[in-house]
């Protein structure tokens, strides 16, 4: 049997959600959305909001950068 190596297999707390931010419109939501589109955009991991990915969804579909849009 392993053990977590902190010390107790239970308790502590859990992990805060993320808070993501629009790197378009700078809308923001707690934790995981599933209607937010990430890119990777030279090796940086960038989100978009749900309003923003709908609006720029050809570009999107195109792989064009966000600096395109």
């Amino acid at each position: 049997m392993t053990s977590h190596p902190c010390g107790s297999d239970q308790g502590g707390s859990a992990p805060e959600p993320e808070t993501l931010v629009c790197a378009r419109c700078g809308a923001t939501a707690e934790g995981p959305r599933p209607t937010w589109t990430c890119s990777v955009e030279n090796g940086v991991r960038q989100y978009f909001c749900d309003a923003c990915s709908r609006e720029n969804l050809r570009a999107i579909e195109g792989r064009l950068d966000s600096a395109w849009w």
